[in-house]
């Protein structure tokens, strides 16, 4: 008799709690992330990995990484992972995460139309920008506030180029993530920088081609934070810990670098250094 009464007891206090054995709902986060992890198709590689260790299912919000922070600041997001690092540095100091922590990187590369009308093509980004900008050749820029624009708009400023000034029609500022982006250069047979994950599986290059790698200024670290709990109570703390600790294990670490695209891997790990306040 003592195991029906037990049962019944239990029944009785999940009614009383709102739940039913049989209709809780599985735990689940929202990660606002970059254009570049979902278009590359890393997400799509990793996270069933993750849901099944640990039966976690992840919500991704593929946004630029301003709009990405922007998300995470409103409370709209559990875990953040971008690739600005001023800017993620900004949001621990501003009282958003307590820590950053290093997931991974690759780097941007220059394209541009096969038959290079500005000759940028070599190993130095900032070389490059000059002559895109004297020969006024088409340039496709992200325009979104994300990673890789700012990295542009950094390797703008490095190269000693007023963009306010020498801005014409050449200069195309689309306000898009990385394909759609991608998408427009193709089309325009433009120069466009782009982050060599979501370049490698882009299908519709039409005429482009990377012209500029290789320069160190085009390093492209990606962090991840847990949003503060003490800004927005609401955040799954112990699930978004959860994740992030998976993505800087070992397993999570291999499944990143074992994501390739034609033999070529997209993205190298690098966990363990975590920047705090």
């Amino acid at each position: 008799m003592d195991f029906p009464r037990r049962g019944f007891l239990t029944l009785g206090l999940l009614v009383l709690l709102g739940t039913s054995p049989v209709s809780a709902e599985p735990a689940s986060i929202v990660v606002a992330s970059t254009t570049s992890t979902e278009q590359s198709g890393l997400f799509k590689h990793i996270l069933p990995a993750f849901a099944a260790k640990t039966g976690i299912a992840v919500k991704v919000v593929a946004l630029g990484t301003g709009q990405a922070l922007d998300a995470a600041r409103r409370g709209d997001a559990d875990v953040v992972l971008v690739h600005d690092r001023p800017a993620e540095d900004a949001f621990v100091a501003q009282g958003f995460a307590k820590a950053r922590f290093d997931v991974m990187y690759n780097d941007f590369v220059l394209v541009g139309p096969k038959g290079d009308p500005a000759g940028a093509k070599g190993t130095d980004i900032t070389a490059a920008l000059r002559k895109v900008a004297a020969a006024k050749a088409p340039f496709v820029s992200r325009g979104d506030r994300s990673g890789t624009h700012s990295a542009e708009l950094r390797a703008w400023k490095e190269a000693g180029i007023d963009l306010a000034a020498v801005k014409g029609e050449w200069y195309r500022d689309v306000g898009q993530g990385m394909g759609p982006a991608l998408n427009t250069a193709s089309a325009l047979d433009a120069y466009l920088l782009a982050d060599r994950g979501t370049w490698l599986a882009f299908k519709n290059r039409g005429d482009l081609a990377i012209l500029v790698e290789g320069d160190k200024r085009l390093f492209n670290p990606y962090g991840v934070m847990l949003v503060d709990a003490d800004k927005h109570p609401a955040v799954k703390v112990k699930e978004g810990q959860a994740f992030i600790d998976w993505l800087v294990s070992p397993e999570g670490q291999a499944s990143i670098a074992a994501y390739r695209i034609g033999g070529e891997q997209l993205f190298f790990p690098s966990a363990g250094a975590v920047r705090a306040p």
